[in-house]
C-alpha cells in the first residue's frame, strides 16, 4: 500500500504540502532474516518521473533481496527544497517504521536516476541526524542514507549541468549562489556516504563530466566509491535490458552491495 509521507497524522512540516503531496509506495521482501532497504528516485528532469526507472528498479532490487521503496517526489511546477524535503523524509519513514517491515534501520539506502540522481546525491551531501525535540517522532530520525547508487546522474548546477534539471527545481534567473549550494560535487564532505556511480561516455543529456566530478570529490574527502563509465549508451538507459554491456551495471551493483552489507 501506497503511503502519503506528510498524511502520517504528522504535523505539517512547512513547504511540505505544495502543488502535490509525496507518495511512497513499498516493495517489502518477505522472510525471516532482517532486510536493507533502498529508496528509489525515478529521472525526469524535476519536470515528470519516468516509470522504467522506478517499479522495475524496485523488483529489481527485491530479486536481491533488499526492500525497495519508490518515491513519487515533487517536481515542478514545485521547486526546492520541495523534492529534498520528500527525499529526507522518505529516509526518516522508512528508518522508524523499518522494524514493521524486517529492514536493518541502519542500512538503508537511496538510488536514482538522471534528476533523481541529483536528489540521491543531494540527500547524501545535506542530510541532518533528525530534530529530537520534533513532535512527529519520524522527524527524530536521521536523514543520512547509508549508501548512494547514483545511475547518470546530474550532478553539478554550475559545470556541465543539465539545464531542464536547473530551470525546473529553481525555477528562471537562479543566482550562481544557489546553484552552488545545488551542486552535489561542491558539498561533498567525510560524513558523505559510500557510492556507487555509473554512466556512459557519451551520454548527450547529462555529460559524463558530472560522474566524474562527485568521484573526484568523493577521492579528496576519501569516500569509498565505486564508479563504471560505458564506452557508448544514449541516457535514460534504466536497466539497459537492450543493451547487454551496459545492462552489466545491474550485475556489478549487485555485487558492490553485498560488499557494503547490503545483502
Amino acid at each position: 500500500m501506497s503511503k502519503l509521507l506528510w498524511k502520517d497524522g504528522a504535523p505539517k512540516v512547512s513547504g511540505a504540502m505544495d502543488e502535490e503531496v509525496p507518495i511512497l509506495t513499498p516493495f517489502i521482501v518477505e522472510g525471516e532474516a532482517k532486510s536493507a532497504g533502498m529508496i528509489v528516485c525515478p529521472g525526469g528532469g524535476y519536470h515528470h518521473r519516468a516509470l522504467h526507472e522506478g517499479a522495475p528498479i524496485c523488483k529489481w532490487l527485491n530479486s536481491l533481496g533488499i526492500s525497495a521503496f519508490l518515491l513519487d517526489y515533487r517536481v515542478a511546477p514545485s521547486k526546492h527544497p520541495a523534492p529534498l524535503l520528500d527525499a529526507k523524509r522518505a529516509i526518516r519513514y522508512v528508518r522508524y517504521h523499518a522494524p514493521n517491515w524486517n529492514i536493518d534501520k541502519d542500512k538503508i539506502g537511496i538510488l536514482g536516476f538522471s534528476a533523481g540522481g541529483h536528489l540521491a546525491a543531494t540527500a547524501g551531501t545535506q542530510f541532518d541526524l533528525g530534530n529530537q525535540n520534533a513532535v512527529d517522532p519520524v522527524e527524530r530520525e536521521s536523514s543520512r542514507p547509508n549508501v548512494l547508487v547514483l545511475c547518470y546522474p546530474v550532478i553539478s548546477f554550475v559545470e556541465n549541468y543539465h539545464q531542464g534539471s536547473v530551470v525546473n527545481l529553481l525555477g528562471e534567473g537562479s543566482t550562481e549562489e544557489e546553484r552552488i549550494v545545488l551542486s552535489a560535487e561542491k558539498q561533498v564532505k567525510e560524513t558523505t556516504p559510500p557510492t556507487f556511480l555509473w554512466h556512459t561516455a557519451d551520454d548527450r543529456s547529462v555529460p559524463v563530466e558530472n560522474s566524474l566530478a562527485f568521484a573526484k570529490a568523493l577521492s579528496t574527502h576519501n569516500i569509498l566509491f565505486e564508479l563504471h563509465i560505458f564506452q557508448s549508451g544514449r541516457h535514460g538507459l534504466g536497466l539497459a535490458e537492450a543493451d547487454s554491456h551496459v545492462a552489466s551495471w545491474s550485475r556489478i551493483c549487485s555485487s558492490w552491495l553485498r560488499g557494503q552489507g547490503f545483502r
